[in-house]
């Protein structure tokens, strides 16, 4: 009788431990945020969710200099051009082409300004066409085609420079300048047919 009352007390006391181990996972610090705003049904995870996805529409927002290969239509040709016998045997020039309202890799704001920046640059089809034939290596004259892009793309997201006092005063200056030369030539011209209209009545 002893030994079962002491194995239900030692089965009694090793279940209690086993519940206290599975509730560890729902204990709850003094400092907790359920405890110290108990009326907040704040969820941290949504919070850091949506501030992890407003940086990454952020960064989305500018252009990360990657350009994707397998978005390009690449095309190669035999350079044109001194070069010995290697012109007739390598294509070396390099025609790199991507439709412009349709990549996505680039921000929409790029888009449209490269639009209005390089449209001659832009076929009917709405590609852009970019051209390299420097270097008689394809590697070289490929990776000129994509260093030609980058420039494009940074010069689309360049802000114009802010006008200084200075440039302010200078351009008023010129403004004012040319507007009393055009009055002026505007009275001599009136002096003239005056002066004209004058003899003719005579």
């Amino acid at each position: 009788m002893i030994r079962r009352a002491s194995c239900i007390l030692w089965r009694q006391r090793h279940f209690c431990t086993t519940q206290n181990l599975l509730n560890v996972g729902h204990f709850q610090s003094n400092y907790s945020l359920n405890k110290l705003y108990p009326h907040s049904e704040q969820d941290i995870t949504i919070s850091c969710r949506k501030s992890h996805e407003t940086a990454d529409q952020k960064i989305e927002s500018k252009f990360s200099g990657q350009i994707p290969v397998d978005k390009l239509l690449v095309k190669y040709s035999r350079s044109g051009g001194a070069g010995g016998q290697n012109v007739q045997k390598v294509e070396t020039k390099v025609d790199v082409r991507f439709l412009v309202a349709t990549a996505e890799w680039l921000p929409q704001n790029v888009r449209e300004k490269l639009q209005v920046q390089q449209k001659n640059k832009i076929n009917s089809r709405g590609e852009m066409v970019i051209v390299s034939e420097r270097t008689r290596s394809q590697i070289r004259n490929f990776s000129d085609c994509l260093q030609k892009i980058r420039d494009m793309v940074a010069e689309a997201e360049r802000k114009p420079k802010e006008p200084s006092e200075k440039d302010k005063a200078v351009r008023r200056i010129r403004v004012e300048s040319a507007n009393r030369e055009r009055l002026r030539g505007k009275k001599a011209h009136s002096a003239t047919k005056h002066e004209r209209q004058v003899s003719f009545d005579d």
